[in-house]
């Protein structure tokens, strides 16, 4: 078996993984899985120290998305009974800026469904981003989709600092997971953002009946892409999508999933995004030895755990929330 601390000091270092040890971190054997934790840890620890990053988000849009992503419940073969509804109106979003604030996240995040914004959707937030920076130090991350040539740049001028487009899976399972648009959109709008100026964020979806080849490959590719933000979600598998009824991930399998993430994008942040309550359990708290950021609050059309549970889980971890220049929370 790897030295695990080894391999982590000697990341730290400079060093980059081969398949081989990216290999041997997912089939770690469980009874191992403290120590891999420890080492990745380790790398966090050098990056990041004990703080946590908090991220919260709006969704200004809901359903009737033209694309036919086979996680989605909004996609448009979903036949799952969400919410649906058209662009919410600016004073709305502005509202929820005010609802992270109190929620002490860090980075407020801005997502509609749909395959990209239009030019009406796009200026309608832009809009409430010049709003929300004028009153909130929080930063703005958009999810909007597909960008057109000169969307990026917009977002830009009204003050959007990320913005978010997730590869979900591998270049060579994306096919089974959308053919409405290519792996190669997803990429040609982060190098869009990336060419404005904007931070990068992109990441994956583990449990979409991939390979363990395809993991590292999703790891690779997002250091190649130079993400600098990667939210890393487990399947949560919605009724009436297409991949209804999928269940293969187990706890401790999506903690070598996080250690791989960490191992492989040392300086980067690595979020445990959506499904980490369903997937992970109880073993919740033992993510944030790899990761450094969660979502608090809900997600776009899944319930998170509650924040008083997520901010006395940080607590007891003996972590520090990274406000920024946000207020602390009083336990």
């Amino acid at each position: 078996m790897l030295n695990f601390q080894s391999l982590a000091n000697a990341v730290v270092e400079g060093y980059a993984l081969t398949e081989g040890e990216s290999l041997a971190i997912l089939n770690c054997p469980d009874d191992a899985i403290l120590p891999l934790l420890h080492s990745a840890f380790s790398i966090r620890k050098h990056y990041y120290g004990n703080k946590v990053k908090l991220n919260m988000i709006i969704n200004t849009k809901s359903g009737a998305c033209s694309e036919n992503c086979g996680y989605c419940a909004q996609s448009r073969d979903s036949t799952n009974p969400i919410q649906k509804y058209k662009m919410m109106d600016k004073a709305s979003i502005i509202k929820g800026a005010e609802r992270a604030m109190q929620m002490n996240a860090g980075t407020y995040c801005i997502v509609a469904s749909g395959r990209g914004p239009t030019k009406r959707e796009l200026n309608h937030i832009t809009s409430a981003v010049k709003e929300i920076k004028e009153k909130y130090p929080l930063k703005i991350c958009a999810c909007l989709g597909i960008l057109k040539p000169g969307q990026a740049e917009q977002l830009k001028d009204a003050g959007v600092d990320r913005y978010n487009h997730n590869i979900n899976t591998s270049k060579a399972h994306h096919h089974n997971i959308t053919t409405s648009h290519t792996y190669q959109d997803r990429v040609q709008t982060l190098n869009q953002v990336k060419k404005a100026n904007i931070s990068p964020c992109s990441g994956v979806i583990i449990g979409m009946k991939e390979t363990k080849q395809d993991v590292i490959q999703m790891a690779l590719a997002l250091k190649e892409l130079e993400a600098a933000s990667i939210p890393v979600n487990f399947l949560h598998a919605m009724e009436g999508t297409l991949l209804e009824g999928t269940d293969e991930l187990n706890p401790l399998y999506c903690l070598k999933v996080l250690c791989l993430f960490r191992f492989t994008n040392p300086t980067t942040e690595i979020r445990v995004s959506g499904g980490r309550e369903v997937n992970l359990r109880s073993l919740q708290p033992l993510s944030l030895y790899p990761a450094n950021s969660i979502f608090i609050g809900d997600y776009l059309t899944t319930a998170g755990q509650v924040a008083t549970k997520d901010f006395q889980m940080l607590k007891d971890l003996g972590f520090e929330i990274d406000y920024g220049e946000t207020k602390a929370p009083v336990y």
